[in-house]
């Protein structure tokens, strides 16, 4: 067995495990994507209802401020809506932020593996060639 036998060997060996690491990983990048889609088609879904009723609850506000100056109950009502609104208000910023991560560590990851990609077929390239 020569040098050049035992060379190949090595290189078929390694191209073996690369490709029998690679293809796991894209699988797991392809499921990562595809959840984060569904996660952005859901939160949208959600998002309009909750925005209707947070419409709702405005103009109902509007109406309860037409009072206020008469009634200090309605006074009370009103304070208590509006920090249900903030709450909510706030919630729904936590959520976006949350997606906004989300989608953010996608495309690094997907960006990550594109690049790599690249680089391994290029290499592949390379030495196939023998330049």
């Amino acid at each position: 067995m020569t040098f050049t036998d035992f060379a190949m060997i090595v290189i078929a060996a390694s191209t073996a495990i690369f490709v029998l690491t690679v293809v796991p990983t894209l699988l797991a990048i392809k499921r990562t994507a595809l959840s984060a889609g569904l996660l952005t088609d859901m939160i949208q879904q959600e998002l309009k209802p909750t925005l209707q009723e947070l419409t709702a609850v405005l103009a109902e506000m509007k109406t309860i401020s037409k009072g206020v100056a008469e009634k200090t109950d309605d006074l009370n009502c009103f304070m208590s809506a509006l920090g249900e609104t903030g709450n909510n208000l706030n919630t729904i910023n936590r959520t976006i932020g949350t997606v906004s991560n989300v989608l953010n560590v996608t495309s690094v990851w997907a960006t990550g593996a594109k690049v790599a990609g690249k680089y391994m077929f290029q290499r592949y390239l390379n030495m196939r060639g023998g330049k």
